[in-house]
């Protein structure tokens, strides 16, 4: 019972840590060397905001058109991606080019024969089971099949949260330090009044004795 509750505590405090790394993981802007095969626009399923007809009348839209580039990895496995504008909303890439990345996906396709290998920036993940794409936001030729990319952005952008959490987590114990200073300082004036009350007391009762004798 005692390991089962240990455990639990462990996985309790774990599992915030845990979803912050997914949504880390899902956001952040990721790079993949690929050979680009085709290009296509497929019909999808729309869970987006309700848009404004010609006549005025406010319409949920059931469906979307959804570009995607499909590529092949080095290995010969292959990769689709999607191909949407973030516009202004999260995550905050402000994609706005969604119709000149396609184009440039175009030029860039390649033959087995003839590999011409790009380098892809994008963010989310690919899970076949909820038909999910990870969303291209940039495309660059890549200098070999076996390129290295260092994520700089992640990198610094890790750091920099990093701090963020130790200056509030520093300013947050300060706080709970300050919190128990000035309760000690109530507590020992508390003990000072009660003190001092009871001497009052106790010298008032020693007089009244005294006089009565």
């Amino acid at each position: 019972m005692a390991i089962l509750t240990l455990v639990l505590r462990w996985l309790f405090r774990l599992l915030p840590l845990a979803i912050i790394a997914a949504l880390l993981h899902f956001y952040l802007p990721a790079h993949d060397v690929v050979r680009i095969v085709g290009t296509e626009v497929n019909r999808m399923d729309r869970a987006g905001k309700p848009v404004t007809t010609e006549d005025g009348q406010s319409v949920t839209p059931t469906t979307r058109d959804v570009r995607f580039i499909n590529t092949v990895r080095p290995n010969g496995d292959p990769s689709v991606y999607r191909n949407e504008d973030t516009d202004w909303g999260f995550p905050w890439y402000f994609k706005f080019s969604s119709g000149n990345l396609q184009a440039r996906a175009q030029d860039l396709i390649s033959t087995k024969d003839n590999p011409e290998w790009v380098l892809i920036t994008h963010y989310g993940w690919r899970l076949e089971i909820f038909s999910m794409f990870p969303n291209a936001v940039d495309i660059d030729e890549a200098e070999a099949p076996d390129q290295t990319v260092i994520p700089w952005f992640n990198i610094v952008f890790l750091l920099a949260l990093a701090v963020l959490l130790f200056l509030l987590i520093r300013a947050w114990r300060r706080f709970l330090e300050r919190l128990a200073l000035d309760h000690r300082f109530e507590n020992a004036n508390n003990s000072l009044q009660q003190t001092w009350r009871w001497l009052k007391a106790n010298g008032r009762d020693a007089r009244q004795r005294l006089l009565g004798r």
